[in-house]
């Protein structure tokens, strides 16, 4: 008999998640029937996943829009140069947690999921550019839907066209292991 780790809530977010993610790489249209998400609430906070500072000056203008949130950037720009960008654009720095432990898109939700569940967070902007978002979304659902964590992706525009679905494959892969092998 296997002992479910996770609640209901969780285990239907982490299951509609993974077929979401499997729907997403292999370019099949998720039925709606599928669904077991709640209608949609208010996001709490946004994540910014680093690696382009493009991605740091898209979310400080989309900062501007929602001023009662945090902004959590996962090992975006360097700190000062972040720390510029959020200034120029007119955020306080009392809304900016940067964060730099992330190696990976991996490791930005498994380290920051720990962050927006200490701070009961439940509902996440995630900003990341096009290209990148359908392996974010594959990881994000996986492991913010682990704990009960809904994301609403927010696309920034981006010249590069798209990445290789195995990166996709590859991460979801590693993500569900983190689920089996995270001690909470």
């Amino acid at each position: 008999m296997m002992i479910n780790p996770f609640s209901s809530k969780a285990s239907l977010t982490t299951l509609s998640g993974l077929i979401g993610s499997g729907c997403i790489i292999l370019g099949i249209p998720c039925l709606s029937s599928v669904s077991f998400s709640a209608p949609p609430r208010e996001p709490q906070a946004i994540l910014v996943l680093g690696g382009e500072p493009t991605r740091e000056k898209f979310a400080a203008q989309f900062a501007l829009k929602h001023p009662q949130l945090p902004i959590f950037v996962s090992s975006g720009s360097p700190e000062e140069y972040a720390k510029y960008i959020f200034d120029t654009a007119g955020v306080p720095r009392d809304r900016i947690y940067l964060d730099y432990r992330a190696v990976d898109t991996v490791t930005n939700f498994t380290v920051m999921v720990k962050e927006l569940e200490r701070r009961k967070i439940t509902d996440v902007y995630v900003l990341t550019s096009e290209f990148h978002m359908p392996r974010a979304l594959v990881i994000g659902k996986i492991v913010l839907g682990s704990r009960g964590i809904e994301m609403y992706p927010i696309t920034i525009p981006s010249k590069v066209q798209s990445e290789n679905p195995t990166k996709a494959v590859r991460d979801g892969l590693r993500s569900v292991l983190w689920l089996f092998t995270d001690p909470k």
